[in-house]
């Protein structure tokens, strides 16, 4: 196509993973006309493949909003797992159990690969959505009333509204001149794909010690996803080993509930907090990873990134109509206002935790103990903890 010819939306999605293909699908299904943009496409699912390392905790919020975009009715036909109940605890004889029929629900969530979820949303994406993949943006103008995207092929996008999905080093929020703050922390996170000698779990917990949190998540069938939180030097380490070598440190480090379980595959990745200083500037707003990154301690992230995107896709559609300005600064800073401070909230949460529970300071680790005894003998405290893990107000 010649570079010179403008093609028009009312909004343009940089960024195709499960957080901006969410968005896309809920406005093209809305009726708006959307361009995405993305550089790979998922790949089709193989249920002979192994479950994939990258994995996220969705919760009942989540899965609600997604099963009415259409998406989770084709994720139910791949491949997750619910989970019934979420434990907590510093030694294994003082657990702190979550569960869901506290709150008369069947599940408190489910683990799904992420690839798998992604892929899942595009299924659904309508013949009025505009895909540009594989593509990437090379550039960024703005006028008063519009944005317009040159593409690495030469192809211009000109809309009202453009959306940031790219993720925590997203280009797209260079582009538009907004900042962040944030530091790296000074642990790492190795996840491992286990198989277990034991059926298809219900349960996701979490040990706290003093060099970082270990934790299970239960995949389908006999499989699991092992979380090993410690000094970056320390994890990396722990990635270069064998498979076999990787299980027996497993097998030392971790509870004894983790089982006789052996390593199928391993990655690490460094931790970091990222909070950009505006969520919008002029017409280009954040959502997801390009807004905020979060400690990864609860699995809270894509959670966080799924909220962003049913409040911003609500109040465009709105807009839509009543026949107002869907890239106005007062739909934009209203999106702001709602979300900043909510995920500002969990970030600084998901900080407190590492904080109290990272470290084998004596006050501390007595002021833990005793928050955790609280917690498991408050039924009330117990529910309330449990309403805010499913996503409820």
């Amino acid at each position: 196509m010649s570079s010179n010819t403008v093609q028009h939306f009312d909004i343009s999605i940089v960024g195709g993973g499960m957080v901006g293909a969410a968005i896309a699908l809920a406005l093209s299904q809305a009726g708006l006309q959307v361009a995405l943009i993305e550089k790979q496409a998922p790949a089709e699912f193989d249920p002979a493949n192994a479950p994939d390392l990258r994995v996220s905790s969705i919760n009942l919020a989540s899965e609600a909003w997604l099963t009415k975009l259409g998406a989770w009715p084709s994720l139910q036909q791949m491949r997750l797992c619910p989970y019934r109940r979420l434990q907590a605890f510093e030694q294994p004889q003082s657990v702190v159990c979550f569960d869901a029929a506290d709150i008369k629900r069947s599940h408190l969530g489910h683990i799904v690969e992420n690839n798998l979820l992604q892929l899942a949303l595009w299924q659904q994406f309508p013949a009025n959505l505009s895909l540009f993949c594989p593509a990437s943006v090379a550039t960024l103008s703005q006028t008063c009333d519009s944005v317009l995207l040159s593409l690495d092929s030469g192809e211009q996008l000109e809309s009202k509204l453009v959306i940031a999905a790219d993720g925590g080093n997203s280009q797209l929020r260079r582009l538009a001149g907004i900042g962040t703050n944030g530091w790296q922390y000074q642990q790492a996170c190795l996840v491992a794909l286990v198989n277990t000698p034991y059926p298809q779990q219900d349960v996701t917990w979490q040990q706290f010690t003093p060099s970082g949190p270990k934790a299970f998540l239960p995949l389908p069938g006999a499989q699991g996803s092992v979380v090993w939180y410690d000094d970056a030097p320390r994890v990396k380490q722990l990635a270069a080993l064998s498979p076999e070598q990787l299980t027996a440190e497993l097998l030392k480090a971790f509870p004894d509930q983790l089982g006789e379980v052996k390593v199928v595959s391993s990655s690490w990745f460094p931790l970091a907090r990222l909070d950009a200083n505006r969520y919008y500037s002029g017409r280009v707003v954040l959502a997801g990873d390009a807004a905020h990154t979060i400690n990864p301690l609860a699995g809270q992230g894509v959670n966080l990134g799924f909220a962003d995107a049913k409040l911003l896709t609500e109040l465009i559609i709105d807009a839509r109509r009543h026949s107002r300005d869907i890239g106005s600064a007062q739909l934009l800073q209203n999106y702001q206002r709602k979300r900043k401070p909510a995920n500002l909230l969990m970030m600084s949460t998901m900080d407190g935790f590492y904080q109290l529970f990272g470290n084998d300071i004596g006050p501390l680790r007595n002021l833990r103990q005793l928050a955790l005894t609280i917690a498991s003998r408050s039924g009330a405290l117990k529910k309330l903890v449990t309403h805010y893990a499913v996503g409820s107000e």
